[in-house]
């Protein structure tokens, strides 16, 4: 996707302010309503955001990588759950095979958790909305982190 010179400088501004809300980018932006910043951002910049658990905007490692190039030192913060927290630890990394949802449950599972299946898949899946894990598809889907450990902080927030 080609973006426009606004949408750049708009895309770092989510960059330097994420997490966010519609209200600090309709100020940043001079946008006269929180709807307005959403329809912009689904509509300009889509691929490059999602919303955490809070609801608050964050930037995908894509859009990171975007604003500051390539082999950007920038460590990516997201907010996840403990088990997503878990995941991270014990899923394979970017450039290892790929992992399917029972191997990562089965991993988990040495590292001392035993979680449900839908679970982790659901974990899984909400991990790479946010471009910290990607999926690989296969005969089944299969998952791998999409950064570097070093390169995301993970937060943890209690259900």
């Amino acid at each position: 996707m080609t973006l426009s010179e606004e949408a750049r400088e708009r895309l770092a501004d989510v960059v330097a302010h994420q997490p966010t809300k519609n209200g600090e980018l309709q100020e940043l932006w001079g946008m006269d309503s929180g709807s307005e910043v959403h329809q912009y951002l689904e509509s300009e910049l889509k691929e490059y955001y999602y919303r955490d658990e809070d609801s608050l905007i964050c930037a995908t490692p894509e859009a990171t990588e975007l604003v500051d190039g390539e082999g950007s030192d920038r460590v990516q913060t997201v907010t996840v759950s403990p088990l997503q927290a878990r995941v991270t630890e014990v899923i394979a990394g970017p450039d290892a095979e790929s992992q399917s949802v029972v191997s990562v449950l089965h991993a988990l599972r040495e590292a001392g958790e035993d979680p449900e299946v839908d679970e982790v898949r659901s974990a899984l899946r909400s991990l790479a909305d946010k471009g910290i894990v990607e999926v690989v598809q296969k005969t089944v889907p299969t998952f791998r982190l999409a950064v570097a450990r070093e390169d995301v902080d993970v937060e943890v927030v209690e259900d």
